[in-house]
C-alpha cells in the first residue's frame, strides 16, 4: 500500500472512523505511520486484591468465583464480577459488554488489567482487559504505545490500525544516505517505524526514536539551509529615510525633548519629507519620548534593525529575548520606522487575543506620540464587514501598521507596499509559514521574535537563516517573580494565599498538564480541577477553564474576560504559554510541575510579573516525592531564562529518553531541542557536508532523499533552492 493512500484504504476504516482519524490530522497511511505514540505504558507486576493501588492501573491474577452478572442501572447495561481477597472486595465492571459472560467462566484463572478506584470503601476496576497469565507475562516484556486520542477513537483502535499499516509496508522506504546512517549508527527506516509503534523492548524503542529524532532535525535543517541559500542574496527594494546617525550611539540616553516636527502633509505617502529626521533619527526621537528607558540590549538591537533595513540586502533577523525583556516595543519601533518612510509593515501574532492587544498598544503609542499612521487589525474572528474594511485599508493605506493572525497570509489580502513582516513566537508558525508571509510583498524585510530561551549554540543551528540579536537584559522596573517549590501537602496553604491575592484585587493562573482524566497518564486535569476549585473558593470568586480543545472564539472570549477581571482564577493547560499580557495576574500555580520541561515552566511563569505588584509562582510537585526535584530547584533560584535553558541541557542528557519533553517547539513530533541538542548538532553537520558535496541533490544516491524532501516541504518545495 502506498503512503499517500487514504486512511480508509485500510481494513475496518469506514467513513465515521475516517473522520475521527482526520480530526487527529491523519488523512493518509503515511500520516498514520508518522502519528507516533505520545508515551509508552509499562505494565505493572501482578498483585493481589489486598495490594491494589487506587487511581492507578493494576493487574490482578484471580479465580473467577462465578459467572459475571448482567445488571441494568440508569438505562445502562453493566456486567459485574465481585471478587474477595485480602480483606477487600473488588468489583470488576464492564459497560455495554454482555459478551463478557461467555469470556469469563466460573472457576477460570484470569489476569484482569485496568484502573482501580475506591468509592465508599469498595474497590472498583472498570473496563479491564482480560488476559491469560502467559499473555500478561509477554506483555510485561514489552512497551505498550499510548496515542493522543479524540472522543470516539480508542487507543486499542489506533494500535490495531497502525498494525495493519505496518504489515503492508513497501519493501523499500529508506531515503537517508547509507554513509550518514553508518556514521551515526542509525537504524533503517522500516525498523524504526515498526519499533516506534510496536517496540519489542525498551532498547529497540530507543533506537527507533534516535532515528526519527535525527530525521526530524535533518529534514528541518536541510529545508532551512536550502531556503537560506535562496533568500540570502535578495536585494533590498526599499529606500528608508536615512537617520542623522545610524548606530548604537544614536540610541544613547540623552535628555528628553519633544519632536518639534512640522505639520504632516495630507498625503501620508510623503511622510519621509516632513522633517522628522532633522535632528538625528526618527526612531531615536520616539525612544526619547517613551515613558521608560530602554535597556542597553534594546538600544543595541534597535540600531541593528535600523541598519539592516537600510542595507543593500533584505533583513532576516531574530530578536531572541527572555520573557519581559522588551521585544514588542522593538517590533513597534521598526514598524513606525517603515511608516515614516511611507511603507507598510505587518506583525503576525499566534493568537487572536494577542493580535488585538498588539493593535491596541500600537494605537495608544501612535496617539501618545501624535503620529497619524493607521493601525489595521485583521483576524479570523472579525465579522464579514470588518474583514472587508480591513482588506480595503490594507490596499489603500501605504504606511499602515498591520496587525493580525494567520489571516494575514490569506489570498484575499493584497498589500500595497509591504516592506516589513514580523512574526511573534516564530517557532509556532514554522519556517514555511514565515516564507509564505514574506512572499506577500516584494521581498520584504523579516523580523522574528522568540521568547524561547535557547542557548546561543543551539539558536545558531535552529535559526541558521537569520541574524540573531539577543536581549540579555530585563528592564529595571520589572520586579522578579518570587518562586517556591512545594509538595501536595502545601496545596491548602496555597489556596489561602491565592484567595488573599484575589481579595487584594489580583488574579490567578492554575496550570494542569491534562485537559481531562486519562486512562494512561497520571496528573491533574483542567476539567475536574476547575470543579474542585469551585467547591473550595467562595461563590463570588469567578473560576473558569481554558484548554486547546476549545474553539478559537471560546478561547478568545475567556481570555478577554480574564483580561477584564471578570474571571479571577483561570485554570488552563499550557495553551496560555503564548497569551496576552494580564498585568493584574500575580499568582501562577503549576500542578504536576515535574511533568514539564524547565524552559516551558519558565515560559509559563512569564505570564505573571507583568504589572507593578509583586508576583509569585508556585511549582507543585505531584509525584509524591518528598525531596525537591533537582530540575525544579533551578527555577526556584533563578528567573534568568538563558541560565535555566543551559541548566536544562546539563540536567537532561540525550539518554533521558523517557524524560520530559518540551512543548513542541518548531513542531517536531519527537525531537526536543534541549534533550536532543547533540543529535541536532550532528544533523546540522551532515546537512552542511551533504550540500557541499551535492548542492542540488542531483546524484543518484540522493534521489530518494530528494523525493522525501518533496513530501516534507509539500507545496513549499518550490521555495527551496533546488
Amino acid at each position: 500500500m502506498k503512503q499517500d493512500s487514504p486512511i480508509k484504504a485500510l481494513k475496518g476504516i469506514g467513513p465515521k472512523t475516517e473522520k475521527l482519524f482526520q480530526t487527529l490530522g491523519v488523512y493518509t497511511v503515511g500520516d498514520l505511520l508518522l502519528y507516533f505514540p505520545r508515551d509508552y505504558e509499562r505494565c505493572p507486576a501482578i498483585c493481589g486484591i489486598g495490594d491494589l493501588i487506587p487511581e492507578r492501573k493494576n493487574a490482578v491474577y484471580i479465580r473467577a468465583p462465578g459467572t459475571p452478572a448482567v445488571n441494568r442501572h440508569s438505562g445502562m447495561q453493566t456486567t459485574v464480577l465481585d471478587v474477595g481477597g485480602g480483606g477487600r472486595t473488588l468489583r470488576i465492571m464492564w459497560f455495554r459488554s454482555p459478551y463478557i459472560r461467555s469470556v469469563v467462566k466460573a472457576g477460570g484463572m484470569y489476569v484482569f488489567y485496568g484502573r482501580v478506584s475506591v468509592k465508599n470503601g469498595l474497590f472498583y476496576m472498570e473496563q479491564p482487559e482480560i488476559l491469560s497469565l502467559d499473555q500478561y507475562r509477554e506483555r510485561l516484556r514489552t512497551l505498550q504505545p499510548v496515542y493522543s486520542l479524540t472522543r470516539g477513537l480508542t487507543n486499542r483502535q489506533i494500535q490495531k490500525t497502525v498494525r495493519l499499516a505496518l504489515d503492508d509496508l513497501p519493501a523499500e522506504m529508506e531515503y537517508l544516505p547509507e554513509d550518514i546512517r553508518a556514521r551515526h549508527h542509525l537504524s533503517g527506516y522500516s525498523f524504526a517505524l515498526e519499533h516506534i509503534h510496536m517496540p519489542a523492548d525498551e532498547q529497540s524503542c530507543i533506537r527507533a526514536r534516535e532515528r526519527f529524532v535525527f530525521d526530524e532535525f535533518f529534514l528541518f535543517l536541510l529545508c532551512m539551509q536550502l531556503t537560506k541559500d535562496q533568500s540570502a542574496a535578495l536585494k533590498n527594494e526599499y529606500h528608508f529615510v536615512q537617520p542623522g546617525m545610524c548606530g548604537e550611539k544614536d540610541f544613547s540616553e540623552n535628555e528628553d525633548r519633544s519632536f518639534g516636527h512640522r505639520e504632516m502633509d495630507a498625503d501620508r505617502s510623503g511622510v519621509q519629507n516632513n522633517g522628522l529626521n532633522d535632528s538625528g533619527s526618527f526612531v531615536s526621537d520616539i525612544i526619547r519620548q517613551l515613558p521608560y528607558k530602554l535597556t542597553g540590549a534594546q538600544r543595541r538591537t534597535a540600531a541593528q534593525i535600523q541598519t539592516d533595513m537600510r542595507s543593500d540586502r533584505v533583513m532576516q533577523r531574530l530578536i531572541q529575548g527572555d520573557v519581559g525583556s522588551g521585544k514588542t516595543i522593538l517590533a513597534f519601533l521598526a514598524m513606525l520606522d517603515c511608516a515614516n518612510s511611507g511603507y507598510q509593515s505587518a506583525i503576525m501574532a499566534p493568537t487572536d487575543v494577542l493580535a488585538r492587544q498588539h493593535a491596541g498598544k500600537l494605537r495608544r503609542l501612535c496617539g501618545e506620540l501624535g503620529l497619524p499612521f493607521p493601525v489595521v487589525l485583521l483576524t479570523g474572528s472579525l465579522g464579514a464587514a470588518q474583514r472587508r474594511e480591513a482588506y480595503a485599508a490594507i490596499e489603500r493605506e501605504p504606511d499602515a501598521l498591520i496587525v493580525g493572525t494567520h489571516a494575514l497570509i490569506q489570498e484575499k489580502v493584497n498589500y500595497r507596499s509591504l516592506a516589513l513582516v514580523i512574526t511573534d513566537e516564530q517557532h509556532r508558525f514554522g519556517v514555511k509559514q514565515r516564507e509564505s508571509f514574506a512572499f506577500k510583498g516584494i521581498h520584504p524585510h523579516i523580523l522574528v521574535m522568540s521568547a524561547t530561551p535557547i542557548p546561543r549554540t543551539l539558536a545558531i543551528i535552529l535559526y541558521g537563516d537569520l541574524d540573531i540579536s539577543v536581549l540579555d537584559e530585563v528592564p529595571a522596573a520589572r520586579k522578579p517573580v518570587k518562586n517556591c517549590v512545594v509538595d501536595m501537602s502545601f496545596r491548602e496553604k496555597a489556596y489561602r494565599f491565592m484567595e488573599s491575592q484575589i481579595r487584594e484585587g489580583h488574579q490567578v493562573y492554575v496550570i494542569c498538564p491534562l485537559v481531562e482524566p486519562s486512562e494512561y497518564t497520571e496528573g491533574e486535569n483542567v476539567l475536574e480541577y476547575t470543579e474542585r476549585l469551585k467547591r473550595v473558593f467562595p461563590e463570588e470568586i469567578q473560576i473558569s477553564c481554558l484548554h486547546g480543545k476549545m474553539k478559537p472564539e471560546e478561547k478568545n472570549r475567556l481570555m478577554e474576560d480574564f483580561l477584564a477581571n471578570r474571571i479571577q482564577i483561570l485554570v488552563s493547560t499550557t495553551v496560555i504559554e503564548v497569551g496576552v499580557d494580564v498585568p493584574n495576574a500575580t499568582v501562577m500555580m503549576i500542578e504536576n510541575a515535574e511533568r514539564f520541561g524547565l524552559a516551558q515552566l519558565h515560559q509559563l511563569r512569564g505570564r505573571v510579573g507583568r504589572g507593578d505588584a509583586q508576583s509569585y509562582c508556585i511549582f507543585m510537585q505531584g509525584n509524591g516525592e518528598g525531596t525537591e526535584n533537582r530540575r525544579l530547584a533551578v527555577l526556584n533560584r533563578s528567573n534568568d531564562g538563558f541560565f535555566i535553558a543551559g541548566e536544562d541541557l546539563k540536567l537532561r542528557g540525550p539518554g533521558d529518553f523517557f524524560g520530559i519533553r518540551q512543548s513542541g517547539d518548531f513542531r517536531f513530533r519527537l525531537a526536543d531541542i534541549y534533550q536532543d541538542a547533540d543529535v541536532m548538532g550532528r544533523a546540522s553537520d551532515e546537512v552542511s557536508r551533504l550540500l557541499r558535496e551535492d548542492p542540488s541533490l542531483e546524484r543518484e544516491e540522493h534521489r530518494a532523499l530528494r523525493q522525501r524532501l518533496r513530501m516534507y516541504a509539500g507545496e513549499d518545495f518550490s521555495l527551496l533552492n533546488l
